[in-house]
């Protein structure tokens, strides 16, 4: 059995990625699956090789390529080519991690020119989202006929990893789905029949193993089966992030800088200058350069204010960095300092302390909503947290993950009459004019 595959057999949580259902069949064409490192692109594409397979492909008719061991496009072609010899039917191609290879646009265009390309689906994937910028500027004309070319895989879910542990049962699912405004059953107003005290309750506790675990597979099978997350799973995802910058020709030592500072700021707003300042990089436009480079990869999300007569990034005011995951978070801070317990030290106690689970909150919050909407924050007379741009509106959201609602903090979200509040407090309410519903409730219908 394949190691990927003879690895996930041995797990309690299996994921089913929805890139099975997503790849087409029988439909020649270049695709790009691009995501961060170590959330399953590899895994998903074998356990969607095994499915072909189980729907009557030929296994011969499959290829499975390791970017990482391929040198250049010579290589790459030498090897497409020998595999696609005196073959007829449509051809399954997978090239893994295809960045790695030197020139490795020049193969793919020359094979898609040459016809090569006709009967094959070609799937390429890479751990940043230049993939799909490099195939969209390469390949204009060569993609196929497919109405989707491009996918990307992202960490799971909250509403995912809950239902995977089977945390919540399916018609509790449907309960929570059919209560838009909040934790009631109806249309959103505050007259409904409320939900179970113990659902809400359950639900409260799966956030708080989600701000520890995040959406990592391995992460969420390590606290099943070990109690904990091991310091060997924090230390491989960090090693990757170091890897992959070095790669790219990047210094280590200014990563290490620019992290360390994207944790003691995380959620604050910032300029490049001011982040600048408190490192040893001299130049503002290195360290932006640094953080587009984390945000490709999927290690940070840029979270720029809101131009709000415009609906799109107000260009000359500062910008807030998140983790794209709360599990890239605990792994950077291992890195950074590896004393102790990664795991009961580290993890838990920032998931229990106030200020630390605030700003763990918020960024889960703010990544959930930009997978769907490009998102902002809005930054006026005062501040609002969320941000989303949906048609020709936004939608203001505060996150407060605190014991109290502050109504000097309200200020400005009180100015917009579609506003939101997510917080802790386990019932949905009324604050004077805006609705305020549990934080992870709100996420969950956002999952």
């Amino acid at each position: 059995m394949d190691p990927h595959l003879r690895y996930l057999s041995r797990q309690p949580f299996v994921f089913q990625s929805p890139l099975l259902d997503q790849l087409p069949v029988d439909t020649p064409g270049v695709y790009t699956v691009s995501g961060g490192r170590q959330i399953g692109k590899t895994t998903a594409l074998k356990q969607w090789m095994r499915r072909l397979m189980h729907d009557g492909v030929n296994p011969v008719d499959i290829a499975f390529f390791t970017g990482e061991l391929i040198d250049d496009h010579h290589t790459l072609v030498n090897l497409v080519t020998a595999h696609l010899q005196n073959r007829t039917s449509c051809q399954y191609v997978i090239v893994d991690e295809v960045g790695y290879i030197r020139d490795w646009d020049k193969g793919i265009k020359f094979l898609a020119d040459a016809g090569y390309l006709m009967n094959v689906e070609l799937v390429l994937t890479g751990s940043d989202s230049v993939l799909i910028q490099e195939a969209r500027l390469r390949f204009p004309g060569r993609r196929g006929n497919a109405e989707k070319v491009d996918f990307v895989v992202t960490p799971l879910s909250f509403r995912q990893a809950a239902l995977l542990k089977n945390t919540i049962a399916p018609e509790e699912a449907v309960l929570m789905d059919a209560a838009p405004g909040g934790n009631t059953v109806d249309d959103g107003g505050i007259h409904g029949q409320p939900l179970p005290p113990g659902l809400v309750s359950r639900l409260f506790q799966e956030f708080e193993r989600y701000m520890a675990h995040g959406g990592f597979l391995t992460a969420i099978n390590d606290l099943q089966i070990n109690g904990s997350i091991l310091p060997a799973t924090l230390r491989t995802y960090s090693d990757w992030i170091r890897g992959d910058f070095v790669k790219r020709g990047r210094q280590e030592a200014f990563l290490k800088e620019i992290l360390a500072s994207v944790l003691r700021h995380q959620g604050s707003q910032l300029s490049w200058h001011n982040l600048a300042r408190d490192m040893s990089i001299e130049h503002p436009q290195t360290v932006a350069d640094y953080v587009a480079l984390l945000a490709s990869m999927d290690v940070l999300l840029i979270q720029p204010a809101l131009l709000e007569d415009k609906l799109v990034e107000a260009p000359r005011k500062p910008r807030k960095l998140h983790f794209r995951d709360p599990f890239i978070r605990h792994a950077v801070r291992y890195w950074l300092d590896p004393s102790g317990d990664p795991y009961h030290d580290g993890i838990l106690a920032d998931v229990s302390d106030s200020v630390a689970s605030s700003v763990l909150a918020e960024s889960v919050a703010v990544s959930h909503v930009a997978r769907n909407f490009p998102t902002f924050y809005i930054k006026a007379a005062g501040e609002v947290d969320i941000a989303w741009v949906e048609g020709s509106r936004f939608f203001p959201v505060e996150v407060k993950w605190t014991g109290q609602l502050r109504s000097k903090e309200l200020q400005q979200v009180r100015k917009y009459p579609n506003a939101r509040i997510w917080s802790r407090q386990p019932e949905y309410f009324m604050a004077g004019e805006i609705p305020v519903e549990p934080l992870p409730l709100a996420l969950w219908r956002m999952g």
